[in-house]
Order: structure tokens, then C-alpha cells, then sequence
């Protein structure tokens, strides 16, 4: 009986056990279970790893890249899921790693109540690909620290969270600042989702916006495992990413920012409100330098550059003045209505009636000229008188043709169409006469540059450029549509080789003799026009040359400036302002190497001893200038060490003086000894 019943209670015990080992076994697999389907809050069964495309960056001819597009990146943290205790150590941690202040980042856990965030806190959205690289990396460290920990969540799963670093936009970089604005234009950013994308507004970035932005997202698909990283398998899908189109200009960053600092010491010459220029080359139409005067940072724009957004290349369209009278006798000319020598009588410079009630003058007193000498002499009364021979339909058509009236084609992102009289008006003769010497018209500088440029092309018109090719991510070449800038034939080379001769003398002779350069082929037209305003003209004026500097290797150029508003006295003449700008950008070229002068040894010394001549007049004029400067430096630190002695307290000496019934009626002298440190103090600073 005792042996049984000792077995007895051995079996029911090892039963128990074995119930119990059971027990925990299920209890323990039950708990693993369901941590790895609640408690790890696995990700989805298969993933997707986006890559945004970039939009695609704009580079000039010498390879230097103009504007591009960075990918950004926010920080984001779940504030539940830091520890209390190590809250501050992420917080000096992170503000290290991200260049942040650490009582910025303090600030992002609070909201604007001034409460502590109990969700996702975003710390940054700006962070940049280095920044986001050493970000990760934090937070990899941060891990192993165990500054994370788990918690509960709304729903009521255990959850745990990291930093996390996302990719969210792109931002626009213009690396050389002011450089080509406004020509390059600016961008702005818009949300498709919780992605920022890049989007152009002005300029070279909105015109070619639909090749710039011609881009394919890459993205990888796939299963992944616990920690998230997507398993590679023939199941896998990977779609590489494809950035836009770059842009790749005819403008060499060189010649450009010589002509841009040419335009800033013309501007401070004359006191213009702005000045334009371009340099073309006149076989192919392309652009190699379009500058101005007023540029902006498209990363910085202020309220003062709103003004200097809009290009006046394209979106000024002015009177023009004399400038159209080259224009006016290659039609005559063309329509063998004159000949270079036919004599007009011009009547001492006028008065001279062009309607009943409308007399006109010339500034020279001529009683006759030949047709060459009135563009020499910009003579109003001889251009009326040519334009007379010519029908309104002949003149308005031939203006037409010079591109006046419409869009010259030219690659920017908005351009207006200008404006010219219709041939019905341009059959009578006072408006044939205004227009003739380029009043009642307007014009933009992109047109007149088109147009002029066709007595440097043996009179075959071509459209400007600027964009040469667009490449793609991969390298791949694609060049412009030839037919969106055409060219073709206006003129007869005859009429383009007399006009050419009768510009050449305008340089020699008349008002472009400040153009001249020893060994080079130079020839232009000068243009002095009233401003209009409030339906009358008022004394302010836009001057302007568009001339042509060739050299015997065969290098052509057609470069124009535009001087709007010149303020300083005279200096609104275009023999004052536009002409010597356009020297200042031939001597950039032929600095640069663009041009090569056939000089003489002689004419070789002389240019030699003017540039040294002038090269120490610059050098004067800078140490004046530092003279100057350090002179208002110094009297600033005086006028400061003055205003100091004035503001610092002295220390207050009480001096005993006895009134005169106290005063004794001889008094020993006090023998003098030096003043205490404390003392001399005052007088020592």
C-alpha cells in the first residue's frame, strides 16, 4: 500500500510538470508569434524604394554649370518613442550632426501653445544629401545606444520608432549667383503629395521647362525582410531614374562676366537706369553674350528685384530712333529706288515741313547730302525724303521682313511683338516720315539686333539663340529643330555689302568715331530717342548703337547695346554712352581671344602704350578709392573713441572746501606728488 501510493504521487507530479513545461513552452512561442506580427509592426509583405528624378541643370559653353537641382530631406521622430532620460543626448546629438542650434531643435518638440508633441515631430526639411547621409548614420548609433524605445500606440499595438530620414523635395541651386540673370530666369516650388517639385518661371528655365523636367522617377519593387531592406529576386522590379534634359548654352562664362562688369562701370558713367548689350555671332545667329546691368540672385529674391525680373531683351519694346534708318535705305535700295550717291537736298538742317502742321530738323546744317552721308550724319530730313520714294506697302513690308513688328524667335520664355504702322498710314507722308527715322514705332533690342545683323551676313537674316544642345542623364546629344530658327534671305548681298560700306563710314566719319579699333572691321548706327510718357515727349532718352567687329580670320560679330535713361550730363547721346560701351565689349573680345586685330608694329605700340595708360589711370582711381575708404574708417573709429570718452562715467572726486568763516587766514601749501593708479586711471583709456 505505501509503495503505490508513493508512485502515485510521483506520476501526479511529473504530470504536473510536464503540463506546466507545456504551459510555458506555448505561453513563450504565443508571445514570440505575436511579437513578430504585432509587436515588430513588420512593413507590408513587398515594398517600394521611390527615386525622384532631378530636373536638369543648365551649363555654359566652357562646361560650367549654371543652376541645378538637389535633393532634400526631412528629419522626423516620433516624440513618444525617445527616451526621457536620453531626450537631452538626442537633442545635442542631433543638433551636432545637422548644423542645427540645439534650442531649435528643443523648439520643434513644442507647439505653439507651448505643449510638449506627443506625435511624429518633423526637426528639419531642409536638410541636404550630406547632411541626410550623416543623419542616417545617427540614427543607426542611435539605435545601439537604445535611445528609442517601444510604447503602445493608439490602437493599442506595442510600436516602436526611429529616426527617420526622408527624401521630400528637390531645391534649385544657382551656384555663381547673379550670373546670366535675368536671362536665366528664376523657379518656384509646388507639393504634388508630400513631395516638392521645381517648376520655372522666367526666363531660360521656364522656356525650356518641358525638356528640363522631361524626367522618369526610378523605384525598386520587392519583397523585403524584417528590417526593410528589399530582397533582390527575379521577381524584383527595378526602374533606373532619368534626370531632365541639361541645357547647354552658346554663352562661355568668360566673355560673359567680362561684358557684365562692363555694363556695371558704364552704368556708374553715365547714370543710366539700366544697360543691356548682346554679342552675336552673325553667320549662325548664336548668342555669346546677353548681359544686363540689373541682375538679381534667383536663390534670394528680394522686394528691390522685382523690377530687373522681367527682360528687357524681349519685353521692352522702346522707340528707336535713328537706328531704323540703316534699315529704311536697304529698302530703298533694294527696290532700286536710290543709289548710295543720289544727292537730297536737306535745307541747312531745317525747318523742313513733312505735313501741314509737322516741321522736323537735323542736328547738322547740310544744304544737301548723298544718301551715304545721311546715315553718316543721321540726317531726319534726307531719311524722310528716301522713305517717300518707297510705297506704304514696299515700306512696311521691308520692315517686315527685318523682323520688325513680330517675335524675333530668340529662346526666352516671353517676348513681345513691338509694333509698327500699317501700310495704309505709312501711305501718307508724315507717318511714312516718323517711322522712317524710327519715331511712332516700337521695337524690342532682340529685333533691332536681328535685323541689323543682316548687313554682317551678306543680307541673310538669322534668328538668335541661345541654348546650342540639350544632353540627357545618360550623355545622348539632341540638337535644336533647325525650322524654330530660321534663316533666310532679305536683302541682296549688293544692297548688304553698300550698307555695310555706308556703316563702316559712320564709325570713320560720323557718330560712331568712338567705335574705332585699329585692325578690326568695325561699322554701327547710333540712336538717340525721346521717351514718351503721358502721351507726350518728355527729356528722357534711350541711346543705343548695334554695330558689327569682324577680323581678317574670319571671326563676325554683331553686338548691340541699349542705354535706358542715362541721367548724368550728355551722357544720354549715344556717341556718350551706347558707342563707348560697345568699344569696352570689343576690347573684352579681343582680350578674351575672340577677335585678333591685323595691327601695324606701330599701331601694335600705340594700343600697347593706351593700355598701359589706361590700366594706371584704373590703378589711380582704385588707390583713391582705398584712400577713401581707410579715411572713412578712420574717422569712424575716431568719431566711436570719442563718443566712448563722452558715455564712460568718471570716477567722482569730493573735494572738502571750507566756507570762508571756517577757512583759516593762512593756509601751508600742499606739496605736489604723482596721482595713485586709481587715479591716473581715467586718463589712461
Amino acid at each position: 500500500m505505501g509503495s503505490k501510493h508513493f508512485l502515485d504521487t510521483r506520476s501526479v507530479k511529473l504530470l504536473f510538470l510536464f503540463f506546466l513545461v507545456i504551459v510555458l513552452v506555448s505561453g513563450f512561442l504565443s508571445a514570440v508569434f505575436h511579437t513578430i506580427e504585432s509587436n515588430r509592426k513588420l512593413p507590408p509583405h513587398t515594398s517600394v524604394i521611390h527615386d525622384r528624378a532631378l530636373r536638369g541643370a543648365i551649363v555654359s559653353r566652357d562646361g560650367y554649370t549654371i543652376s541645378r537641382s538637389n535633393k532634400t530631406y526631412e528629419a522626423t521622430v516620433h516624440a513618444r518613442s525617445i527616451d526621457p532620460d536620453k531626450k537631452d543626448l538626442f537633442i545635442r546629438l542631433f543638433a551636432i550632426y545637422s548644423g542645427m542650434g540645439e534650442k531649435e531643435v528643443r523648439a520643434a518638440f513644442v507647439d505653439k501653445k507651448g505643449h510638449p508633441k506627443k506625435g511624429f515631430v518633423t526637426l528639419s526639411k531642409t536638410l541636404d544629401a550630406a547632411t541626410a547621409i550623416q543623419l542616417k548614420h545617427l540614427a543607426y548609433q542611435l539605435r545601439r545606444m537604445h535611445v528609442f524605445r517601444s510604447f503602445v500606440n493608439s490602437r493599442g499595438i506595442q510600436t516602436l520608432y526611429g529616426l527617420d530620414i526622408l527624401e521630400n523635395g528637390e531645391e534649385r541651386e544657382f551656384q555663381l549667383g547673379d550670373t546670366l540673370t535675368p536671362v536665366l530666369g528664376y523657379v518656384r516650388s509646388r507639393n504634388l503629395g508630400r513631395y516638392r517639385k521645381i517648376y520655372g518661371v522666367k526666363g531660360l528655365e521656364r522656356r525650356y521647362e518641358k525638356y528640363l523636367n522631361k524626367s522618369r522617377d526610378g523605384l525598386v519593387r520587392g519583397m523585403r525582410d524584417v528590417i526593410g531592406t528589399i530582397i533582390r529576386t527575379k521577381s524584383s522590379i527595378r526602374v533606373s531614374r532619368r534626370d531632365g534634359y541639361s541645357l547647354h548654352l552658346n554663352i562661355p562664362l568668360d566673355l560673359q562676366k567680362y561684358v557684365e562688369a562692363t555694363l556695371d562701370q558704364m552704368k556708374e558713367k553715365t547714370g543710366a537706369k539700366e544697360i543691356i548689350a548682346a554679342v552675336m555671332e552673325s553667320r549662325t545667329g548664336r548668342i555669346l553674350a546677353l548681359a544686363s546691368s540689373e541682375r538679381y540672385d534667383p536663390s534670394h529674391i528680394t522686394q528691390e528685384d522685382i523690377p530687373k525680373l522681367n527682360s528687357k531683351f524681349t519685353e521692352y519694346p522702346y522707340e528707336p530712333g535713328s537706328v531704323i534708318k540703316p534699315l529704311t535705305l536697304a529698302i530703298a535700295l533694294d527696290h532700286g529706288k536710290v543709289t548710295p550717291e543720289t544727292w537730297f537736298k536737306t535745307y541747312n538742317g531745317g525747318p523742313f515741313p513733312i505735313s501741314k502742321y509737322q516741321k522736323i530738323h537735323d542736328d547738322e546744317p547740310f544744304d544737301s547730302l548723298t544718301a551715304t552721308d545721311i546715315i553718316v550724319h543721321s540726317s531726319n530730313i534726307g531719311i524722310s525724303q528716301i522713305a517717300w520714294r518707297l510705297t506704304g506697302t514696299e515700306f512696311h513690308n521691308g520692315l517686315v521682313a527685318f523682323g520688325l513688328g513680330r517675335k524675333s524667335g530668340i529662346d526666352l520664355s516671353r517676348e513681345l511683338p513691338g509694333r509698327i504702322k500699317p501700310a495704309r498710314l505709312l501711305a501718307r507722308k508724315p507717318h511714312e516720315a516718323n517711322q522712317a527715322y524710327g519715331y511712332g514705332m516700337q521695337a524690342t533690342f532682340a529685333q533691332l539686333l536681328k535685323a541689323h545683323n543682316v548687313f554682317n551676313n551678306d543680307g541673310v537674316i538669322v534668328t538668335p539663340r541661345i541654348v546650342d544642345y540639350l544632353e540627357d542623364s545618360q550623355g545622348h546629344r539632341f540638337r535644336l529643330d533647325p525650322r524654330r530658327f530660321p534663316s533666310h534671305r532679305i536683302i541682296s548681298t549688293k544692297t548688304a555689302h553698300e550698307m555695310h560700306r555706308i556703316l563702316q563710314k559712320v564709325v570713320r566719319e560720323g557718330t560712331g568715331v568712338a567705335a574705332q579699333y585699329p585692325g578690326l572691321d568695325i561699322g554701327g548706327k547710333t540712336g538717340t530717342a525721346h521717351i514718351a510718357a503721358h502721351g507726350h515727349y518728355v527729356k528722357r532718352y534711350n541711346s543705343s548703337f548695334y554695330g558689327f567687329a569682324n577680323d581678317d580670320k574670319g571671326h563676325r560679330y554683331e553686338i548691340g547695346v541699349l542705354v535706358i535713361e542715362a541721367s548724368k550730363y550728355h551722357k544720354y547721346f549715344a556717341s556718350q554712352s551706347a558707342v563707348p560701351t560697345f568699344k569696352a565689349i570689343v576690347d573684352d573680345l579681343v582680350e578674351l581671344g575672340y577677335l585678333h586685330p591685323n595691327l601695324t608694329p606701330e599701331q601694335r605700340a600705340e594700343m600697347l602704350a593706351k593700355e598701359k595708360k589706361r590700366r594706371e589711370a584704373a590703378r589711380r582711381i582704385q588707390q583713391e578709392r582705398t584712400r577713401r575708404v581707410k579715411e572713412l574708417l578712420r574717422q569712424q573709429r575716431e568719431q566711436m573713441r570719442r563718443r566712448e570718452q563722452k558715455t564712460t562715467p568718471r570716477p567722482r572726486t569730493h573735494t572738502y572746501k571750507p566756507s570762508p568763516r571756517q577757512a583759516p587766514r593762512y593756509q601751508a601749501p600742499i606739496p605736489k606728488r604723482s596721482p595713485t593708479p586709481h587715479e591716473a586711471l581715467p586718463d589712461m583709456f
